[in-house]
């Protein structure tokens, strides 16, 4: 049976929070699924990674994984994230994936 280990999510844009600390604003555009002959990664149809704003012209894209959060909000599995263990206790604020920021330049 296949289960779901990790959102994959990109960061969209920024934001400064009440005590005045920047924040990232993230869109799940996928998931890491743990299947019966190892993880595989499933990607939105949607996702295009040559869209993603890219500021810094870099020549690659960043995703990030996060542990899927349960429908009461909490974590759905007992471990903490492997990577920035701070990081985690942050709630994630997703955008919404029908609402587009389109910038013309």
């Amino acid at each position: 049976m296949a289960t779901k280990k990790y959102d994959i999510a990109v960061a969209v844009s920024e934001y400064t929070n009440q005590a005045g600390e920047k924040k990232k604003r993230y869109q799940n555009v996928g998931a890491v699924i743990q299947g019966d002959n190892g993880p595989y990664i499933m990607l939105e149809r949607w996702f295009n990674p040559a869209g993603v704003i890219n500021p810094d012209n870099r020549g690659n894209v960043i995703l990030s994984l996060f542990e899927p959060k349960s429908q009461d909000g909490g974590n759905t599995s007992q471990q903490s994230a492997p990577a920035a263990s701070a990081a985690a206790d942050d709630d994630i604020p997703f955008s919404n994936p029908y609402k587009f920021n389109w910038r013309v330049i």
